[in-house]
């Protein structure tokens, strides 16, 4: 080769490392600023909740019926992303455990946090032996826990504050708020009014205000309450409910509570999966059938 070639090999190649730089260090603003995402996913009736922090911290609480949620998975993580930060089970009930079987054959997950409720049934069964067989650390949710998750992001339990091992998986539901910034998600699960007046016996309303509720029980009218509602406070209200399902939810009285505080309502029966982007000051929502 050359001396002019040479040269003009050796211009070329710094050139191209000079676009690769530029690129990756794009990329890398584009990561450390790219906010908190919180997405109610459209896995039929039933409840899965995605949420990412600024960092990428991955938490996956609950995760509907089986054969749904992987599908789900994939409209809000990188097909080369096989790990999952943690798992939260709110309650043992089919259509919220069913689906982490299969979200456990394909991702890594580091932890699992549940509430202490029981179920006799077989799936709740099997996942609760995969938990052990994989040896993931299985972590008893208590009220005054906080999980930072990077970025400023945090979850906090708000319920159980108790041994809940009796009651029925609905009352012992776990309770959390998420927090980023001037965002504020209230993670309700499938908690009762029974749940909610615990809640605001111990809680002031500015501890419960949120800008988000995700709405206890798919809309019935055994959650919900106006006492609840009104100490949260919510801008927005998101629902996770299949579309004509045999329960009927969500519930009239559970949207005429809603509507009554001004509650804007997103429901997955009607929008599909519900997505949520904040950067600490305001919200952004898109939708996806």
């Amino acid at each position: 080769m050359t001396p002019k070639r040479q040269k003009y090999g050796l211009l070329i190649s710094v050139f191209i490392l000079v676009i690769i730089n530029i690129f990756l260090f794009r990329l890398d603003l584009q990561s450390s600023n790219r906010g908190l995402t919180f997405a109610m996913l459209d896995i039929g009736q039933g409840d899965s909740l995605f949420i990412e922090s600024p960092t990428g911290t991955q938490i996956l609480v609950d995760s509907g019926s089986p054969r749904k949620i992987l599908s789900q998975l994939a409209r809000v993580m990188s097909p080369f992303d096989r790990s999952i930060d943690a798992i939260i089970i709110t309650n043992p009930d089919q259509d919220h455990i069913a689906g982490f079987l299969d979200v456990l054959k394909v991702y890594k997950v580091d932890k699992v946090f549940e509430s202490g409720t029981l179920n006799d049934s077989k799936t709740y069964q099997n996942l609760e032996a995969e938990i052990k067989n994989k040896n993931i650390p299985n972590i008893l949710a208590k009220k005054g826990m906080r999980l930072n998750i990077g970025g400023g992001a945090r979850i906090d339990i708000l319920f159980p504050d108790r041994d809940v091992f009796d009651w029925s998986p609905n009352d012992g539901s776990i309770v959390a708020k998420l927090t980023y910034g001037k965002t504020l998600v209230m993670l309700t699960g499938d908690a009762t009014t029974k749940t909610e007046k615990i809640i605001l016996d111990k809680n002031s309303p500015a501890q419960l205000a949120s800008t988000i509720l995700k709405v206890g029980h798919h809309g019935s009218r055994t959650s919900t309450s106006t006492e609840f509602v009104k100490a949260v406070s919510p801008v927005y209200a998101v629902i996770s409910n299949g579309k004509d399902n045999k329960y009927g939810h969500p519930h009239q009285d559970t949207l005429d509570v809603l509507s009554l505080f001004g509650a804007k309502i997103f429901r997955t029966d009607l929008l599909g999966t519900i997505i949520m982007k904040s950067n600490g000051e305001k919200e952004t929502f898109s939708f996806h059938k």
